[in-house]
């Protein structure tokens, strides 16, 4: 059995219940549960479709978000999440380029690097070594004054918590900014490079090893195994190339608003929905939502 999600912007609600009930008959599927009115339904199919992607591309133009899985252990036990361009809308490493007045030339690597193109060890290596001579402080004023959360992502981490799940934010960029942001989004605990400064001034390099796309496959292990839980019960989220292997080994890998690469070896693939959509996809209505 599997289950066939349908969700839009929460923003918008433009979910035509029309739609649901027509893709529901021509799929041989049972009762529709709406999830939310107007933005999320649900509904079971006996086999997965063989047009699921036909009909993905089409529905896309609509704004419509269309995941089909296993109806078997959709709820997971832990979230593992990227931070830069899923958890907040920024690239950190980005913004602070544009205090060192390399912006430009930093986003255009970051862009490479995420998309798969470029080596990601390489590719921060060469961003960091633009920050070189960096005041400290700009970090601060970046996280005050750049840093913006992604939308659902309080809810997403509060309702999995409020319902036993652990939260984990891993991410490739650096803890002055994972610490933040997982304290204010409530995540358990997070991994990220750090920057190295001497006499108050960034030195241009990454402490070494560099935490990349390995290092998030080792977090999901490493926490999976000491808490007692297996990778199938584990809701990974990211955006980038360096997401791949931690979403590939996750019970549920979710390519949110990913890059093209990204998205083309992710089933489960959200453009349209915020972090939200990572609880309807899980059956959560959005009445059991923990704000």
């Amino acid at each position: 059995m599997f289950i066939v999600t349908l969700l839009t912007t929460p923003t918008e609600r433009t979910l035509d219940g029309a739609l649901v009930d027509n893709l529901r008959n021509a799929w041989g599927g049972g009762d529709v549960t709406w999830l939310a009115i107007d933005e999320a339904a649900e509904f079971p199919v006996p086999v997965m479709p063989d047009n699921r992607w036909d009909v993905w591309h089409d529905l896309q133009k609509a704004c419509v978000d269309l995941i089909i899985q296993p109806a078997e252990n959709r709820r997971k036990k832990m979230l593992l999440a990227d931070m830069d361009s899923t958890m907040i809308r920024q690239e950190c490493i980005d913004e602070l380029a544009t205090e060192a007045g390399v912006g430009a030339r930093v986003a255009d690597i970051t862009a490479r690097a995420m998309n798969g193109e470029l080596d990601f060890e390489e590719a921060l290596k060469e961003r960091v070594g633009l920050l070189k001579g960096l005041d400290e402080s700009i970090i601060d004023h970046v996280l005050d004054t750049r840093i913006t959360h992604m939308p659902g992502g309080h809810t997403l981490v509060s309702t999995m918590k409020a319902h036993g799940a652990y939260a984990v934010l891993v991410s490739g960029g650096f803890t002055a900014f994972t610490a933040r942001v997982a304290a204010a989004l409530g995540f358990d605990e997070n991994r990220a490079n750090s920057l190295l400064v001497a006499d108050g001034k960034l030195t241009g390099a990454p402490g070494l090893p560099i935490l990349g796309k390995q290092a998030k496959i080792d977090a999901l292990v490493e926490i999976t195994t000491a808490r007692g839980i297996t990778e199938s019960d584990v809701l990974a989220v990211g955006d980038g190339a360096n997401d791949l292997g931690m979403l590939g080994r996750a019970g549920t890998g979710v390519a949110l608003h990913a890059k093209p690469r990204v998205q083309e070896q992710c089933d489960i693939r959200i453009n349209h929905g915020d972090l939200t959509a990572l609880l309807f996809l899980q059956g959560y209505s959005r009445d059991e939502f923990v704000s």
